[in-house]
């Protein structure tokens, strides 16, 4: 089985990732020799940020300033927290962001974990559940070519929550891309205009990282023979495909 840092580098050269592929873990316990997380965030979403550069875990207790969040990962809440929960949902209602109606949609974790572990896919030491990534539209580009090779379709684009992007890939097994949400934006700063999330559950990380190293080398390589051709073509010529991959060499 190829090591996580093998993945992760694989995954950052060949997409070219400006971020380190990011991972979760879920687990009925704080692993041993894993610090819990010592600061204070806004919203769960935060901790993918702090993960990029440093391994923790969190308790349910440290999501609590979101609710959403907390309903999205499944994870054990007290009465404040669901007081929250309802106070959102009722101004997401009258706002019509998020109608009763719309809930159905939204993934929440088929599991309840007691603990959720982040840290950089290079070195964390447990086997992630899923696994994000910071991207762009042409790095998107090869990502849902290797969805679609995989897994016969192509991923889902979800909007709001962003959080739920993480059980949407849990529950199903299968890769999913979310375009974020404003509360996302507004606490995670790597979340910027041009950068989406793209979710990988752990179980096909493997698999779908040796697809995007390969779909990524084809992508350069056409890249390069369209470029010749409109080139040819802005200069006149009428080449044939054979004559344009021998321009390619």
């Amino acid at each position: 089985m190829t090591s996580s840092a093998s993945l992760a580098q694989t995954l950052t050269e060949s997409l070219q990732l400006t971020l380190p592929p990011v991972a979760l873990a879920f687990a009925d316990s704080v692993p041993e020799g894993v610090k819990l997380y010592s600061g204070t965030v806004p919203a769960g979403c935060r901790f993918w940020q702090e993960a990029a550069t440093e391994i923790f875990a969190t308790t349910p207790q440290q999501h609590d300033l979101c609710s959403i969040g907390m309903y999205t990962h499944h994870l054990e809440d007290g009465p404040g927290v669901q007081t929250d929960l309802e106070d959102a949902l009722k101004v997401f209602g009258q706002l019509g962001y998020v109608r009763p109606e719309d809930m159905p949609f939204i993934p929440v974790l088929d599991r309840a974990p007691k603990a959720v572990v982040y840290g950089p896919l290079a070195s964390i030491p447990v086997s992630p559940d899923v696994v994000l990534l910071f991207v762009k539209p042409d790095q998107t580009l090869i990502l849902s070519e290797a969805s679609q090779q995989l897994e016969n379709g192509l991923p889902p684009a979800m909007g709001r929550p962003a959080c739920a992007v993480v059980p949407q890939a849990f529950n199903s097994g299968r890769t999913a891309l979310s375009l974020g949400c404003c509360g996302a934006r507004a606490y995670n700063d790597a979340l910027k205009s041009d950068v989406a999330l793209y979710a990988i559950p752990g179980a096909r990380l493997e698999a779908f990282t040796e697809r995007v190293a390969a779909l990524a080398q084809a992508n350069a390589v056409l890249t390069r023979f369209h470029i010749l051709r409109r080139e040819a073509v802005e200069s006149g010529q009428h080449p044939t495909v054979k004559e344009s991959l021998a321009a390619l060499g």
